[in-house]
């Protein structure tokens, strides 16, 4: 038995190694999984949602390239992120953390934030509320008393082309003025959807264009667990859906 396991080893360990190093090659320069851990993106990530990431999509890099000094070298650059993109990058505070947020403010914008409105270069950039239908069927996969309809507002914002949901907490406070700040050359300003429980660029500064690992494609599975307490959450309506 131990001969034949052995020989199986021997016969099969290059194919192994082979396929071993294609999956590593396209997860360090195409794609990558990653999961959501914080409410920051709300509504348009939950807690436990599992998306796939492009990694491919700013650049073709180096295979391995940002595993020895963070930075990934790139083949072949594209275009840089654009206003509305949900972006993977590290945190520049803590290199040990990768964060999700929105692209709001490329090089050269000027920010502003006035009673809660986003501004962009001057311009508002609009909104609308949602059907109560449809906020109704959000606040229900929340299934977390923090966030309750009474206090908290849904709004599709028209970032450029991008239309997108963001969430609102009228009663807090910290959220409602800043600015007007100018985004500096090769840096993005990010925030995240859920616009008054997100740690963003508004409160620890701007994300280096290095830093960013990639774009947000869709979420491959949507499941939340706690082990402590014995309780977990499967959405499978959401698996598929396309991130934008």
């Amino acid at each position: 038995m131990l001969k034949r396991i052995k020989r199986s080893v021997v016969e099969n360990g290059p194919s192994l190694t082979i396929a071993l190093v294609i999956v590593l090659m396209i997860r360090s320069s195409v794609i990558e999984a990653f999961k959501i851990p914080s409410g920051s993106m709300i509504p348009t990530l939950l807690v436990g949602d599992h998306i796939f990431v492009n990694k491919f999509a700013y650049g073709l890099r180096v295979p391995f390239s940002d595993w020895f000094n963070r930075e990934s070298i790139y083949i072949i650059k594209r275009d840089p992120p654009k206003r509305g993109d949900i972006v993977v990058f590290i945190y520049p505070k803590d290199e040990s953390l990768y964060y999700i947020k929105r692209v709001v403010g490329i090089a050269g914008d000027i920010l502003e934030i006035r009673n809660k409105v986003l501004f962009i270069n001057n311009n508002i950039i609009s909104r609308e509320g949602i059907p109560s239908t449809k906020s109704d069927e959000i606040f229900k996969n929340l299934d977390d008393p923090k966030y309750g309809k009474k206090h908290l507002d849904i709004y599709l914002e028209h970032l450029d082309k991008k239309d997108h949901l963001i969430m609102l907490d009228q009663n807090n406070p910290l959220g409602e003025n800043y600015g007007p700040i100018t985004v500096p050359e090769e840096s993005l300003f990010v925030m995240g959807d859920n616009r008054d429980f997100s740690n963003d660029s508004r409160y620890w500064g701007f994300v280096p264009l290095k830093n960013v690992k990639g774009r947000a494609l869709f979420i491959w599975l949507s499941l939340w667990i706690n082990i402590s307490d014995s309780q977990y959450i499967f959405r499978p309506l959401r698996i598929g859906t396309v991130l934008q």
